[in-house]
């Protein structure tokens, strides 16, 4: 794995150089080497296309949730490519977000049917890993903790299917706020979120991240597809990086997707990008880019998928 740590040490992005100094080769993300590199990223093109929509005032003048160009995606983007935190030029984003899932209208959207809540949390819990991450939380931060606790469905997880009969949790409404109540109770020393952390995390492993657990078959195709964004969707490589920021990557439960993980490396020792869900198009509908992360390709290494991937093996003891 040297050659490949030593190709992304030399790539022209970045966030990709940030993810291994930090993420796999353990640099403090507080060192000075780290600030400089974070500073390259702030002004690096790929940040400066994805703030590019942003108005007079900051903000953008459109849907938060708008997909993949709005405040909400934006801020979530910032946060996993080392964006340096306690910028304030991002704060009129932030307010945008906080008026969107804090409103009257917003809330009146949430049910609660047969005892659960039906709620799409990984919008909650984006937010309030991004303004951790970004260093721009406040007591409202705290509060999309404390709601995402309060939603958390009996096996652990979120869900947002309104149907009276679904009793079990969704994958792609569970990662997300697994991953956020993490990084809260981590920052927050928050005895509520950790508590919620160790039974979501459980929804992922009973079922050794992508098997049926009724016949072990793969539960959806997608779920064994690499992608770099997941925004709110799932496969095994987020649930694996999660799970190791979360300190369960060493449950024997994870080897089988660890194992399916290695079995994807390329002749070079990268990873590829096997399925995206953005494009990147000049046309407003939804699933726009404003950047390409790498494209796909099954035979050509993504740097980012690669850079997540060589975390992933580092934390579980499996990098060579």
């Amino acid at each position: 794995m040297k050659d490949i740590i030593t190709t992304l040490l030399n790539s022209d992005e970045p966030s990709v150089r940030f993810k291994v100094l930090v993420n796999v080769l353990g640099e403090r993300p507080d060192s000075p080497k780290i600030r400089r590199l974070q500073e390259e990223i702030r002004s690096s093109p790929r940040v400066r296309l994805l703030l590019s929509l942003r108005d007079k005032d900051g903000t953008m003048p459109f849907n938060p949730y708008k997909k993949w160009i709005g405040a909400h995606w934006v801020l979530a983007d910032l946060a996993d490519i080392g964006y340096p935190p306690g910028d304030r030029s991002l704060i009129p984003l932030r307010e945008r977000v906080y008026q969107w899932l804090l409103s009257k209208e917003h809330e009146r959207k949430i049910k609660n049917i047969n005892g659960r809540t039906r709620r799409c949390a990984s919008q909650e819990s984006n937010a309030l890993y991004c303004l951790l991450t970004l260093g721009l939380a406040d007591d409202r931060t705290d509060e999309l903790a404390r709601r995402l606790v309060r939603w958390q469905w009996p096996d652990g997880g979120w869900n947002c299917d309104k149907s009276p009969e679904a009793v079990n949790s969704s994958y792609h409404e569970t990662w997300i706020p697994l991953r956020a109540l993490a990084l809260h109770a981590k920052l927050a020393g928050n005895t509520e979120s950790k508590k919620s952390v160790r039974r979501a995390a459980e929804v992922f492993l009973k079922r050794r991240l992508y098997k049926k657990q009724k016949d072990g078959s793969v539960i959806s195709e997608d779920f064994v597809k690499l992608h770099y964004p997941c925004y709110w969707h799932y496969d095994i490589l987020c649930g694996l990086k999660v799970l190791a920021e979360a300190g369960f990557i060493n449950d024997e439960r994870c080897n089988d997707a660890l194992d399916l993980l290695e079995s994807k490396i390329l002749p070079d020792g990268g990873f590829p990008a096997e399925a995206k869900y953005y494009r990147v198009s000049g046309e407003a509908k939804s699933g726009r880019s404003l950047v390409d992360w790498g494209g796909v390709s099954k035979r050509r290494m993504n740097e980012f998928v690669t850079a997540d991937a060589l975390f992933v093996l580092k934390r579980a003891g499996r990098l060579r």
